[in-house]
């Protein structure tokens, strides 16, 4: 008889290819144990009696959890996800693990909330590196009980033995921080064993959202910070010739007043005292780069770029053509810009909502002379109230850092709707030339899809340096790399050609949600339908009989099943389809839209989405509900107008966002799972809405519409 397993005895753990690999990838952050020191921005450092295990998990003495994720939330639920994520692997409930956001920290090779990332990422290393950290709670418990590692089992926080012996993970927490080489295995689950994961669960920080408890950079109460506002110029990229601050100061409140590139500055004790400052302000401006554009003009100058037509496939029958123009959207998160700042001599503290915050750190080291020593700026990342690509700019940080260090004082710098509306960035206007080449009998040649768009700003890259730089000195390289990496045809439709002929207009931009698919992918689309009504076929039909993607085959089955589609609909219901697959997922919208009335009205949405494995399927079917309501928006009524280099909508006032009253009855959400990736999900619901309500307008009127928003008088 063998000799029983020593307490330091290793036991082999026979594993396969893809969990070994998940482990190797997450390891050289699980092999970290510095301690995290976590700040909270209200009061400054928390000192906390905890242990860390690894760079993402840390264990208080009462024990819960401390997770640490090197990612933003901004309403999106990725919080939930990764504290689900976290107790299954542990074994621990839900409640017990708080989720916190990492500051700007060069251990993170990447923090960037953004590409529909988070979860594709972080679930692996996740899983990980609590399934590392449940095996070295057991492996700590086992020394101290002097029994064999592999007899204990985990539950409910606790780590017990055969005999009724049990110990918390608190109290466990200081040896296992020390355990080098656990004595179980550190590999998380199998997913057929998930009891947690894959449920649909309420989202952890819910009860502090609606009581207020949850903090943004604007409730946050640093001593001394003086409410700021900054007053802007009419035009885009205007800047300030001169200025006369003598009435503004002499008002009750004011404290300083400071000149900026981007405007002047006026700090008080109160926001209304600076608001009614700011109007005292005496400015002359210089007019922004675009003062000599307006809509007009940019459309005429987008056409002038198209070129000509690329010459057909031999045995061309037939040419197809459509031609679809996209508006300028701003991103309208429901918190407008804000940051607090603190700048001293040779220091400087930041809190914000951003979506790359080791970008607003190198940002802010610029504006401040201290290029060459960024480490000089702390960035602590705040939860904010929607993102969306517009906080992967920084300019509230950048303006605050200036405003803090002129005056001496720290500032809560915060930008109003009509600041964030009219001087923000956007998502670039495009025009769009598709063509189709048929062969005879109906055959599908060619494709060919010429996008011509101004340059969408990627400063910020792909969240590490290297791409950083090369989004700053070759913005459109940066562009057009991530534009030829995004965008694919799904359709085996012959010699398929997409390209971006990009259009240098002084006007800010920045990625938006999808990035370029919400207007290409949504081209596309459309086009299919006006495809499948020349050659007399079915949408659906013609879609399935060319799609190259399995995954898609389903999803398109489950919307038309579960829509009904080709059901007898009332005069003026029609339904449209459309289909997508990026960021390791895959999506299909149907939508019911009644045009009987003075203006379309959607009825019905249906979305079925294969994103591998659903973290969270509540979660998962907020955020496709939520970019549904984005795009039916954007399709219908919400558009920016630039006249003479100025934005013409100041707030949803006339920036017409989709209301309570326009939610369709229903909107439906289906989950096909085809195999256990983690795959995106927060841009992933927008290009397949706006396409499958514009093919329902379309097949209800019998007319393409080819100009968004449909509602606009100008279009």
């Amino acid at each position: 008889m063998a000799d029983p397993l020593k307490p330091d005895t290793v036991v082999p753990v026979v594993i396969d290819r893809r969990r070994f690999l998940t482990w190797v990838v997450a390891s050289p952050a699980l092999m970290v144990a510095a301690r995290l020191d976590s700040s909270f921005a209200q009061t400054g450092p928390v000192e906390t009696d905890e242990a860390s295990i690894n760079l993402y998990i840390a264990i208080q003495a009462d024990g819960r959890v401390v997770a640490t994720l090197p990612r933003t939330e901004t309403g999106q639920g990725i919080t939930t996800g990764a504290a689900m994520l976290v107790a299954e692997e542990l074994d621990t409930v839900l409640s017990s693990v708080e989720v916190r956001t990492a500051d700007a920290d060069p251990r993170w090779l990447i923090q960037l909330t953004g590409l529909s990332s988070t979860m594709r990422y972080l679930a692996g290393p996740l899983r990980a590196a609590a399934a590392s950290a449940r095996a070295r709670l057991v492996t700590a418990a086992a020394h101290r009980w002097q029994l064999p590692a592999f007899r204990l089992t985990t539950a409910q926080g606790e780590v017990l033995a055969p005999d009724g012996r049990r110990a918390g993970y608190g109290e466990l927490a200081q040896d296992a921080a020390s355990v080098f080489l656990p004595e179980v295995s550190p590999l998380p689950k199998e997913v057929d064993a998930y009891t947690l994961v894959g449920q649909p669960t309420g989202r952890v920080d819910a009860r502090d959202i609606v009581t207020g408890k949850a903090r943004y950079a604007l409730d946050l109460a640093i001593p001394g910070a003086l409410p700021t506002v900054v007053a802007r110029p009419p035009t885009l990229r205007g800047s300030v010739l001169s200025h006369d601050a003598s009435a503004a100061l002499a008002m009750p409140g004011v404290v300083g007043v400071v000149a900026l590139p981007t405007g002047v500055a006026v700090s008080a004790q109160t926001f209304a005292q600076a608001l009614a400052a700011r109007e005292a302000l005496r400015i002359s401006w210089a007019p922004g780069p675009a003062s000599h554009l307006s809509d007009a003009d940019i459309q005429a100058r987008l056409r002038e770029e198209m070129g000509p037509r690329p010459l057909p496939p031999l045995f061309t029958a037939r040419t197809l053509e459509a031609r679809f123009d996209f508006p300028y959207l701003a991103h309208a998160p429901m918190e407008t810009q804000s940051c607090v700042a603190r700048v001293t001599a040779d220091r400087a503290e930041l809190w914000l909502g951003a979506q790359d915050p080791k970008f607003a750190q190198r940002e802010v080291a610029e504006a401040l002379g201290w290029t060459l020593t960024p480490q000089r700026v702390t960035v602590h990342t705040t939860r904010a109230g929607g993102g969306f690509g517009r906080r992967f700019f920084n300019e509230p940080a950048v303006e605050a850092a200036l405003v803090s260090r002129s005056l001496g004082r720290p500032v809560k710098l915060m930008w109003t709707r009509n600041d964030d509306m009219r001087q923000g960035r956007y998502r670039p206007v495009s025009h769009h030339r598709l063509l189709a080449w048929l062969g005879l009998g109906g055959s599908i040649l060619g494709w060919h899809h010429r996008s011509v768009i101004p340059t969408v700003e990627l400063p910020h890259g792909f969240g590490d340096i290297l791409t950083s730089l090369l989004g700053t000195v070759l913005p459109e390289v940066t562009s057009q790399t991530f534009f030829h990496l995004t965008q694919k045809v799904p359709y085996r439709f012959g010699l398929v050609t997409q390209q971006l002929r990009e259009v240098p207009i002084p006007i800010p931009t920045a990625s938006f949600r999808s990035v370029y698919s919400s207007q290409v992918v949504v081209a596309n689309e459309l086009f299919v339908d006006q495809l499948a009504r020349e050659l007399g076929r079915d949408a659906v039909e013609l879609r399935r009989s060319y799609l190259s993607s399995r995954r898609l085959e389903a999803v398109l089955d489950k919307v038309v099943l579960e829509g009904q589609w080709g059901r007898a609909l009332p005069p003026g219901v029609a339904q449209g389809v459309a289909v997508h697959e990026e960021w390791d997922s895959a999506i299909a919208h149907l939508v019911e839209v009644d045009v009987s009335g003075a203006e379309p009205k959607v009825l019905r949405v249906v979305i079925a989405a294969d994103v591998g494995l659903p973290i969270n399927p509540r979660s998962i079917e907020a955020q496709l509900q939520g970019a549904t309501l984005d795009a039916m928006s954007t399709t219908l009524s919400a558009g920016i107008h630039i006249d003479a280099g100025a934005v013409r909508e100041g707030s949803f006032a006339d920036y017409r966002w989709a209301r309570m009253k326009h939610a369709p009855a229903s909107i439906d959400v289906h989950l096909v799972r085809s195999d256990d990736r983690v795959g995106g999900v927060g841009e992933l619901g927008y290009p397949t809405a706006a396409a499958a309500l514009g093919n329902a307008i379309a097949r209800a009127t019998g007319t393409l519409p080819t100009r968004f928003p449909i509602l606009d008088a100008g279009a």
